[in-house]
């Protein structure tokens, strides 16, 4: 990755975004070497400008930023790099540098998504997920009808403790006969969203 350190003396601005939550958790600068020690070690490495030396995120707190990706901007003078944090962020203990918290439970959907992709592929003995697979369409189509069933049962005559649940279930088996048919979680959510537009058409 070719960077223009040029523009800014020797710094290029680094964005550090946390992969999962997609939280935005601090900003800090890095020269070419703390560049290629990022790049070398998989933990962000800034250039202190205070301290005037190289700087991992980490080395005294063990809040380090391992990295999933870095990416350039389309001027190639500022960076997002997305990371997976230990530990709070800023300096002052919050997760992030302007004190919010790094928290979207959302998102886990993706998470739980990719691990049910990562079944499907690998199909390991002994899975609960892959037992689903093996069962084939049918099978999974009518276990996600089961779970609908429930969650109507508990939503109307249980507790809310058992609906959340029965609905996690519910969620869970979707996604697995979604991954079935080569879909996944994503495609609702870009479903729903065309939906919500104004220039939305009911088929």
């Amino acid at each position: 990755m070719e960077l223009d350190f040029e523009k800014m003396n020797g710094l290029v601005p680094a964005i550090i975004q946390d992969n999962y939550t997609q939280k935005v958790l601090m900003l800090g600068f890095m020269n070419k070497e703390a560049y290629d020690k990022t790049m070398e070690t998989g933990k962000v490495t800034f250039f202190s400008r205070t301290k005037n030396r190289l700087w991992t995120k980490g080395e005294e707190s063990g809040n380090f930023l391992n990295v999933v990706s870095v990416k350039a901007d389309c001027d190639s003078d500022t960076l997002l790099i997305m990371v997976h944090p230990e530990g709070p962020v800023c300096h002052k203990g919050t997760d992030t540098c302007w004190g919010e918290k790094n928290e979207q439970d959302i998102m886990f959907l993706k998470e739980l998504q990719d691990f049910i992709d990562k079944r499907h592929e690998e199909m390991p003995e002994k899975s609960y997920t892959t037992s689903l697979f093996k069962s084939g369409v049918n099978k999974m189509a009518q276990k996600v009808g089961e779970e609908a069933v429930e969650t109507v049962i508990e939503a109307c005559n249980g507790t809310d403790e058992r609906l959340i649940y029965e609905g996690a279930d519910l969620i869970y088996h979707l996604i697995v006969l979604l991954t079935a048919k080569g879909y996944r979680i994503e495609d609702l959510a870009r479903e729903l969203k065309e939906r919500h537009s104004e220039s939305w058409k009911k088929h």
